[in-house]
């Protein structure tokens, strides 16, 4: 979360203004600031890397916990209450959304213990973890835009393949974040995701899969939606629920786009800037995370609540058709 990484953005370079990651080195090496020799110049002083070092392990282990209960409260629901999984929203959907759930939240532990202790494991599961990490991140939500369509009814032959396309275009746009991600020598090893420069055309491409991902697909099936007659016939009080997963994660996505502008100075980049960006860059990502808490326990109370309206409705149907007939 964040830009506690070696290839964070650089403040301009003047008589007053430092590199602040090579700030942070030095901070990091050093348990008394004041020792630090700027020469007379007034630094960007940047605590995020150490307050994130302390606080991430904490929330990616009770963000776990949490998430663990929830996608086992969905999982009992699931098995148990066959009943209450109807349109839009059938057991084949979410049970995906579960399995894209459960990969997530078994991943926060491993980023949880490699802030805390290093990264012990190496470059290639490093870049394996990052990959998962996202392959599980974008399959939920394809399956949560492709939550329209009508294959998702039952399990079978249809819905088989369209589970396929949705998991291999999920894992596709998953492989970037393989050759951005690595491990780096700071204070200790690091398993971090952008190893690379910002403008390096692997990060580039990483960067547009996220805004177009998290920006542009969430508005191009919404509008679809509303103007496509036979998308709209599906459309119920409880479709908004799993769009709460992209309306977590876009605040983390337009600040990564704030960041690119940032390194092309489009905005001025200035000591003031930074100092608070990396600030709101993690509580971003912190946001998205609570994705994997919320969306299983969400998602199961509107189908409940939905169940229960409809039970209302057809009890009163049933004691007014004697009336009626």
């Amino acid at each position: 979360m964040g830009n506690c990484i070696p290839v964070s953005p650089r403040v301009l370079e003047s008589s007053t203004f430092f590199d602040l990651m090579d700030i942070i080195e030095n901070f990091s090496m050093s348990e008394n600031y004041s020792s630090v020799d700027y020469t007379d110049a007034k630094p960007c002083h940047n605590s995020y890397c150490l307050i994130f070092q302390h606080v991430a392990p904490t929330f990616l282990a009770t963000a776990c916990a949490l998430a663990v209960l929830s996608n086992l409260v969905l999982l009992v629901a699931l098995s148990k209450c066959h009943h209450v999984w109807s349109q839009p929203h059938g057991k084949a959907l979410v049970a995906q959304l579960l399995v894209g759930s459960g990969l997530f939240t078994l991943l926060l532990p491993i980023f949880a213990t490699s802030i805390w202790y290093g990264w012990k494991l190496g470059m290639g599961p490093c870049k394996l973890v990052h990959v998962l990490w996202h392959w599980s991140l974008f399959a939920q939500g394809l399956l949560v835009a492709s939550g329209f369509c009508t294959a998702w009814r039952r399990w079978d032959r249809p819905s088989q393949r369209l589970a396929v396309v949705v998991w291999a275009v999920a894992l596709l746009l998953a492989m970037p974040a393989g050759f951005t991600s690595g491990t780096v020598a700071n204070s200790e090893v690091s398993c971090i995701l952008r190893k690379v420069e910002i403008l390096s055309p692997a990060y580039l491409a990483q960067l547009t899969i996220y805004l177009c991902f998290f920006l542009l697909l969430p508005v191009a099936v919404a509008v679809g939606r509303l103007a496509v007659p036979w998308l709209r016939k599906g459309w119920e009080a409880a479709s908004w629920v799993p769009w709460i997963f992209f309306s977590l994660w876009v605040p983390y996505s337009m600040g990564l786009a704030v960041e690119l502008l940032l390194h092309v100075q489009v905005l001025q980049p200035t000591c003031s800037t930074f100092e608070h960006f990396d600030f709101a860059l993690g509580l971003c990502k912190a946001l998205g995370v609570l994705h994997c808490c919320l969306g299983p326990l969400l998602l199961l109370f509107a189908r409940l609540q939905h169940y229960q309206r409809r039970s209302r409705s057809m009890a009163r149907a049933a004691r007014t058709a004697p009336e009626g007939t």
